[in-house]
């Protein structure tokens, strides 16, 4: 039996190496996994208004933003650990929930960098007029190789490069931000919404339109902690998440705010309505183009690029980190902890990235976002839970930080986004609800593949991690998986109750189709089917849990 096959080499014997990386190269680090610039944003502005846009823009780094900054920054100080928030969950709610919250993050990472190699590339080759499909896909592949040849070289390279585009975009908007306001031209949040608001429902679905986007503009700061444990002084990371926060919201709020007041005098075709990220749209370049000439509009056209491989080069070195870390703990194939001998990283991770953005590459954006956010969300969801047991577990003298207020304001602090992020299943349409409802479903399969063939943490210690012998898996999981699809039948319930109403109303108002054959009624129709199948396997797993795990084995594990 080697060190990769018995399960009791911890990450540093696996060969990782540690690297000095200071605070301020970490700041342009979680700088890059949340923001990279405001590339986004722009559809918000037509889609809730404008002054809509701007108030959730301020609005939301208080209930969504800081306070996951806030908690990561709180668990990162206490607990700085390669895997980072998937061991948080993992310590707080066992190998079950762990395995979830670290593969739903992972795989939606993998998913998203995609994005960023599909993004640049149209920004690019909306620049040069062509769409030779050969000479797109080249510009990706040189664009995938290229940041994981740097992420392997190790965290500190990686820094570097960041530390260097980060710069530049920061510069970019900041430019943006200043010609926006030496053309002042009016209040920028008016019109508040595209639409006077006659009702109720009005308020939900502008701010429905525009939440989601804001929230994924806001989401990333628990990222850099897959890489804690590669840190001399894993510390810096929570001390640069509070510093990087005020970063991103002038850059998100600054630049957003004096575009839309300066072009308010520029006519019918500079209004609010034309913002948006499509060829022709209005945008941050437009505000540059239009006001200092031609030459800044394809400035900021490299700049959009570059804010790419901004986000690309750093989300590589944390996305790659959690597979590093399900399968340290044998609930993934063993083969991603080989460590590169010479620069101390995860390569075979780094390169298993690499190979899934390139097969995904060539598809449209619209089509990979669809599980992403869902993923996404439901991992955060995890770790806001951990947070709070947490703190009751750990005792106070181990936290090197603790956001003041005591328990009440943590418990405010975490349940708000808890509500915020429920409510983003249901706002974000029927493909994405479908769409993450699958993604969500493939946690608890793979949990179920993984641990009866790998071991999980039974390998490691089955004194503390029993396995029941008659399913393969930790002893209370049948009850874990029925709470599981208990709450994906819930939400799917919700889901089916919903959307309809929501997509009638707002997404699709003038050519909505409820036929099985139609788009929609068939996303309906797969969404009613998945709570079905959700609810029969809660039933089964509640069945199963009663007759082959009995109260005493479970309470002798318990205890």
């Amino acid at each position: 039996m080697d060190k990769y096959t018995s399960g009791t080499m911890d990450s540093h014997e696996l060969g990782l190496k540690k690297h000095k990386v200071g605070v301020s190269t970490v700041i342009f680090m979680i700088y890059s996994l949340v923001a990279a610039g405001c590339y986004g944003i722009e559809d918000m502005i037509p889609q809730a208004g404008p002054g809509l846009a701007l108030i959730m823009l301020i609005v939301l780094p208080f209930v969504w933003g800081l306070p996951f900054g806030l908690v990561a920054s709180e668990l990162g100080s206490v607990r700085p650990q390669e895997g980072g928030y998937y061991k948080w969950v993992q310590e707080a709610l066992g190998e079950f929930w762990g395995f979830q919250a670290g593969w739903w993050r992972t795989i939606s990472i993998y998913i998203d960098n995609t994005l960023y190699v599909v993004l640049a590339g149209g920004y690019l080759f909306s620049m040069v007029n062509t769409d030779n499909r050969l000479i797109e896909f080249g510009f990706k592949a040189a664009m995938i190789f290229v940041f994981m040849y740097i992420n392997i070289r190790g965290v500190k390279d990686v820094g570097i490069v960041t530390n260097a585009l980060s710069i530049f975009v920061i510069a970019a908007f900041a430019m943006v931000a200043i010609i926006g306001f030496m053309h002042w031209g009016g209040n920028p949040f008016t019109p508040l919404t595209p639409e006077p608001v006659e009702s109720a429902s009005d308020w939900i679905l502008y701010i429905g339109a525009g939440i989601s986007i804001g929230m994924w503009m806001y989401s990333g700061y628990e990222s850099m902690s897959t890489i804690a444990g590669e840190l001399e002084d894993p510390q810096v990371i929570p001390k640069a998440t509070l510093l990087t926060v005020p970063i991103i919201m002038a850059t998100y709020i600054l630049p957003t705010m004096a575009g839309i007041s300066a072009f308010k005098t520029q006519g019918d075709d500079y209004s609010f309505e034309n913002w948006g990220t499509g060829t022709g749209s209005l945008g941050y370049a437009s505000v540059a183009e239009h006001f200092a000439g031609p030459a800044f509009g394809i400035f900021f056209g490299l700049v959009a690029i570059v804010a790419q491989f901004s986000i690309y080069n750093t989300y590589i070195a944390s996305g790659s980190r959690g597979f590093f870390a399900l399968a340290e703990d044998n609930l993934a194939p063993k083969f991603f902890v080989k460590v590169d001998k010479k620069h101390g990283v995860p390569y075979v991770t780094v390169i298993s990235i690499a190979v899934v953005n390139l097969a995904l590459c060539m598809f449209d954006f619209s089509v990979l976002i669809v599980v992403d956010v869902f993923l996404l969300v439901s991992s955060y969801i995890m770790v806001y839970i951990s947070a709070m047991i947490l703190r009751k577990r750990i005792p106070r003298s181990e936290y090197k930080f603790k956001m003041p207020g005591g328990m009440g304001f943590l418990r405010v602090v975490c349940i708000v986004p808890i509500c915020i992020a429920v409510i983003s299943f249901l706002i974000n349409g029927s493909d994405y609800f479908f769409g993450g409802m699958i993604g969500i479903i493939s946690g608890p399969v793979l949990y179920f593949i993984w641990k009866r063939y790998y071991g999980g943490l039974a390998k490691k210690d089955p004194v503390e991690h029993p396995v029941n012998k008659k399913t393969g898996l930790a002893l209370g999981d049948m009850k874990r998986l029925s709470i599981l699809f208990g709450l994906l039948a819930v939400i799917g319930v919700l889901g089916c109750l919903f959307l309809p109403w929501y997509e009638q109303e707002w997404v699709y108002p003038d050519d909505y189709e409820m036929t099985l054959f139609s788009s929609q009624g068939a996303l309906y129709a797969g969404i009613r089917l998945i709570t079905i199948i959700c609810a029969c396997l809660c039933a089964i797993f509640v069945f199963v849990n009663r007759s082959i795990e009995p109260k005493a084995e479970l309470k002798k594990a318990a205890n």
